[in-house]
């Protein structure tokens, strides 16, 4: 995890693309990409989501500011309480990519909220082996 003032002072400098590629327990891969704005540590780093592609149903709420919650966050969710790892919650059930490493044969309910996970509203649940969280610049053409 590169760290919520490095990824926003890195985003200061244009616009990007967040993309996060998700592997379940039976090595199926996907992705999703989001334009998205990242606010500073003065609004705990609030994250606005817009679904730009993707071969994943989307478990984030588009366009609403999720702030980053942690579970010694004061007055934040109290998602991070049951849901360990540090996150942009909105609802508890949604996604925790940030959460322990539970195995599939982990059964039990308290357990498989606690790992990583991708829920989509009207979706399947997606107990994840990996999870890969990046960004890049919407212009590459920049870089070169």
């Amino acid at each position: 995890w590169l760290g919520l003032k490095k990824i926003y002072s890195i985003t200061q400098q244009g616009n990007y693309l967040l993309r996060i590629e998700l592997q379940d327990w039976r090595g199926n891969r996907r992705h999703i990409e989001y334009s998205f704005s990242l606010g500073g540590p003065s609004t705990n780093f609030t994250l606005q989501l817009a679904r730009t592609s993707g071969s994943i149903p989307n478990a984030l709420p588009e366009h609403a500011r999720l702030r980053f919650s942690i579970g010694d966050t004061a007055g934040g969710p109290s998602c991070p309480q049951s849901h360990p790892g540090g996150w942009w919650h909105s609802e508890c059930e949604e996604t925790n990519l940030n959460g322990n490493y539970v195995t599939p044969r982990s059964r039990g309910r308290l357990d498989r909220g606690k790992g990583l996970y991708w829920k989509p509203k009207k979706g399947r649940y997606y107990l994840l082996k990996s999870t890969k969280i990046m960004i890049h610049p919407t212009d590459l053409k920049s870089f070169d």
